[in-house]
């Protein structure tokens, strides 16, 4: 398809579109008749373009009028409860489970390190001192030393409102931080890892490592598995910064990024169950084992949520990103 000809023979139609939703709601019957039918032949236009002879600012042209065309044919699309059902049912499980080659991993070699400090402390006194001095560890690790009463220091709605405050925010810098190559996405993960060493450390080398993990694991497991989430996002969308695929970074980045921002959503609700765990679980008086058995159940509900629905609807095509009517056309381009 020779290109300036195809320009030259329908750009009046474009212009006369453009010029057309420009006036918003002020047209006559016969106006909007006209509007639909250059909204039909632009689409058109715009397919035979992407696929014949690709141009950059052209397409970029014809995508934006006929995401102006379209709006207008159909309305503005109010989001409902309906919306809300679909995004967790199908897309948030969808985008978690899309991208579970990254959280995995992430999930993996981050409960190692942290276990693998943990074990550095534990065996290594010279280590203990240099993070508090012996009279501090013993008022840490104590039978009702910090370590045990910080669960229930705050009265339980207040402490799991901070709880949930707090790991969402770190949740939304992993998601968010994480355009800058990752990096910092590292960093935090770091810090989550070492704060998780120390304490598993230090309380093994007092010999209660079992009261440790009585008190960490009931909300630990659903809050690590999702901060591991937005890790893994966050990595994924900064390594589409180097590597975008075969589309524009523009294009790459925006898809990452919108499914970012449903992930963020998605993960706060469940960070805001874990909170409770914490805030009413965890310190409770409940036997160890009980307290433990409601974590395990929350964790595997929501591994069961993520890989039976969220594999289910990854299957059928569902990509945890906004419903295709709401996205501009992208166009491929050479790898």
């Amino acid at each position: 398809m020779d290109l300036d000809v195809f320009v030259t023979a329908h750009r009046a139609e474009w212009d006369r579109l453009e010029q057309l939703l420009g006036r918003g709601r002020k047209l006559t019957g016969e106006e909007a008749d006209e509007l639909v039918a250059l909204y039909q032949r632009t689409s058109t236009h715009l397919s035979l373009i992407q696929s014949s002879a690709p141009d950059p600012m052209l397409t970029g042209r014809l995508t934006q009028l006929v995401a102006r065309a379209r709006a207008t044919v159909t309305g503005t699309r109010r989001a409902g409860w309906r919306d809300a059902a679909l995004f967790f049912t199908v897309g948030f499980p969808a985008a978690v489970y899309r991208s579970r080659r990254w959280w995995i991993p992430t999930a993996l070699l981050s409960t190692a390190l942290g276990v693998l400090i943990g074990w550095w402390i534990a065996t290594h006194p010279e280590v203990q001192g240099a993070i508090a001095a012996p009279e501090h560890l013993k008022e840490l690790t104590k039978p009702g030393g910090e370590y045990e009463t910080y669960y229930s220091s705050n009265p339980a709605g207040s402490f799991a409102a901070q709880v949930w405050t707090n790991n969402a925010q770190a949740a939304a810098m992993c998601l968010v931080l994480g355009a800058f190559l990752g990096i910092p996405v590292l960093w935090i993960l770091f810090l989550n890892m070492a704060n998780l060493g120390v304490g598993l450390g230090l309380m093994a080398s007092a010999g209660r490592l079992d009261v440790f993990l009585g008190l960490i694991l009931p909300h630990g497991l659903l809050e690590l598995t999702a901060v591991f989430v937005a890790a893994g996002t966050g990595l994924r969308l900064g390594w589409t910064v180097i590597d975008p695929g075969p589309r524009t970074r523009r294009t790459a980045l925006a898809e990452q990024g919108r499914a970012a921002l449903g992930m963020a959503i998605g993960l706060a609700v469940v960070l805001f169950v874990s909170g409770l765990i914490e805030g009413f679980v965890t310190p409770s008086g409940l036997p160890t084992w009980a307290r433990i058995t409601i974590g395990v159940v929350a964790e595997a509900g929501f591994l069961l949520y993520v890989f039976v629905l969220g594999g289910r609807a990854a299957r059928a095509g569902e990509l945890g990103d906004v419903e295709a009517a709401d996205r501009t056309a992208t166009l491929p381009t050479a790898a």
